[in-house]
Order: structure tokens, then sequence, then C-alpha cells
């Protein structure tokens, strides 16, 4: 079903293909992407700002990733997914693929976390208040978790830090 819906992607967007050199800024390995597939990007998700989903092959492996704007540079940060040792591998030249992706990639919250909201308003009020990406932060955590007992483990510890009684995602308050 992934393989489909990539195939359907592909063939609704203009797939831009290039060579890049793998660079690091940090501890993140990225490429540039060129600036006429940029152009092209942003006309096919309708922006230039923000955040821009995209997908496409690094070394003919297919990748879901996120174009970033750091430092007023565009990068594709390439993680270990898309490339096995990526940051051992600076300098190498990639054989990558891109386009924009206009799939879906809302993450819904885990409805045993919804349910624990709903049950202490006060947990809620807070949560709602919290920034869009300190909510997501706190959805993506409960919602990759593996067992059923870590995922009640962990909404329990996730309504207590919203009610400020300890840390949580690595931070001492919401």
């Amino acid at each position: 079903m992934k393989l489909l819906v990539f195939l359907l992607v592909l063939m609704a967007f203009t797939v831009h293909k290039f060579n890049a050199s793998l660079d690091i800024i940090g501890i993140n390995p990225f490429v540039f992407v060129p600036q006429q597939i940029l152009n092209a990007i942003f006309k096919q998700a309708g922006k230039d700002k923000g955040h821009i989903p995209v997908t496409g092959t690094v070394n003919n492996k297919a990748y879901k990733q996120t174009l970033v704007k750091f430092q007023g540079e565009w990068r594709l940060y390439i993680n270990t997914l898309m490339l096995k040792d990526s940051p051992k591998r600076i300098g190498e030249t990639l054989k990558l693929s891109i386009t924009f992706d206009p799939s879906d990639r809302t993450i819904k919250p885990h409805p045993l976390l919804t349910k624990a909201l709903k049950a202490n308003p006060e947990a809620q009020k807070v949560f709602e208040k919290l920034p869009p990406s300190r909510q997501k932060e706190i959805v993506r955590y409960i919602s990759f978790l593996k067992t059923e007992e870590s995922i009640t483990r962990n909404i329990a510890r996730t309504i207590d830090f919203l009610l400020g009684n300890n840390r949580f995602v690595g931070r001492d308050k919401p």
C-alpha cells in the first residue's frame, strides 16, 4: 500500500533528479537541493516558507522527508533511515530524486491520550495552550510507543507533566 501511494505521488508531480555531495552541519548530514529544483518544488507546494514535505530516493532507496530552511539555506537532511551510516559518509556524492509530497502527514493522538485529556480538564487546558510543535511532539511520542504498558505509563507521565508535577520529553515544565 505504501509503495502504491509513493508511486501515485511520483506520477502526480515531476520527479527531479540530481547529484549532491553529503555535507554536515552540527551532527546533521544534509544535501543542498539545486535552486532550480527548489523553485519547482515551491511551485508544487504553493509556498516557499516553513517546512515542505517531500519524497524521493537517495541512491535508489525511497524516503519521506521535510525540506527545511536553516541559517538562510534550504536543506534536505539525510538521516540514517534514508542512508545507512550517513554521518560517516560526509563528502560522498549521492544520487537523489525529489518531489513535493502532498500526502497527509497528520498524526492522530492515541485514543488513550485523548481519553486521559478529556478526563482531566486542567491538563487538557494546558495541552491546548502549548505551541502546536509541542503538542505534536507529545502526540508523536505517545503514538510511536509499542506496548500498551508503555503507552499507559507515559500517558500518566504526560498528564502529570501538564499539571506541572514532573519532567517529560526532556522538559521541566510545559
